[in-house]
């Protein structure tokens, strides 16, 4: 048996993403090794054009790499294809996309999702 597996980002079967519950428009994911249970895997991550993520809080450290496209944060700063991101644990933000964008993101712990009105401040 063979013990792993490849994912094509082009031609990966996309599903809502409902991480947070109900799912976010735009947002779309391709499970290659998230555990629900334990917050810890990784995956593909695309965001149609004008998609928002939820705000969020990481438990532990998120990292992803831009495969296509770009994502811009709460803050501003926009990253580009080819960009490798580490967000540290306590960081709190929240990203969109002005022209769509694929990641392939790298968890270590669920983050969690900011309640209406929570300051993205530390």
């Amino acid at each position: 048996m063979d013990r792993r597996r490849i994912v094509n980002a082009a031609a990966a079967a996309f599903l809502p993403d409902l991480r947070y519950g109900a799912p976010v428009e735009g947002m779309s994911w391709c499970n290659v090794s998230y555990d629900a249970d334990t917050g810890m895997g990784s995956f593909l991550l695309r965001m149609a054009p004008g998609a928002t993520s939820r705000p969020h809080e990481h438990m532990d450290f998120e990292e992803f790499f831009v495969i296509s496209g770009e994502l811009v944060d709460a803050d501003g700063t926009v990253f580009r294809s080819g960009d490798f991101v580490s967000f540290a644990p306590g960081s709190k933000h929240w990203s969109t996309t002005r022209e769509g964008c694929v990641l392939a993101v790298f968890l270590r712990r669920a983050n969690r999702r900011l309640e209406p009105g929570e300051s993205l401040a530390p």
